[in-house]
């Protein structure tokens, strides 16, 4: 009986872990990634952030307080899975807030109004501009929907999502400009 337990108990193992290697399942697994704010994303977005150079502290809170809400929120449905040899193709649907009109919008305000983002000295404030710019993405609930072929290739049995173009990095993000 043992025996039996046993082999049952390895087939579904087994049996598992070949349910989760399909190219769909990996594709999941990465924007779960993102809805859960799992470590590899938050660690990247950090990074990101940390980069920024034109933005405060403060600002650096706020905007990555403004990216953790917008990843919880992507929203995504698998539309198509083919399979050719070691290669595949999942065409996925995304619904994600729609920062791209409100960056675009900004930079045209900014264009109509600079006097409102002066200093004392009358010089343009970075700062000033920044923080506008951050509680209008803050305000926005408009949201867009993007097709995205996403491309994998299986290595050594296991399949894995190949590096995302920068257009696709921007449309998960929600600042692809079209």
């Amino acid at each position: 009986m043992k025996k039996i337990l046993m082999i049952i108990a390895l087939f579904l193992v087994v049996g598992c872990n070949k349910l989760d290697n399909t190219p769909t399942k990996q594709v999941e697994t990465f924007f779960n990634k993102y809805q859960t704010l799992d470590k590899e994303v938050l660690s990247d977005l950090d990074s990101a952030v940390a980069e920024e150079s034109n933005f405060n502290t403060e600002q650096r809170d706020k905007y990555k307080s403004l990216m953790k809400h917008h990843y919880q929120n992507l929203s995504y449905e698998i539309k198509d899975s083919r399979v050719d040899g070691d290669k595949a193709t999942v065409t996925v649907e995304i619904e994600v807030t729609d920062y791209s009109k409100v960056i675009a919008a900004t930079k045209v305000y900014l264009e109509a109004n600079k006097k409102e983002f002066l200093d004392e000295s009358g010089n343009y404030d970075n700062t000033k501009f920044n923080d506008y710019r951050l509680e209008e993405l803050s305000k926005t609930k408009d949201k867009v929907k993007y097709t995205l072929d996403l491309t994998l290739t299986k290595k050594d049995g296991e399949w894995k999502l190949d590096p995302i173009t920068s257009d696709i990095e921007d449309k998960i993000h929600g600042i692809y400009e079209y």
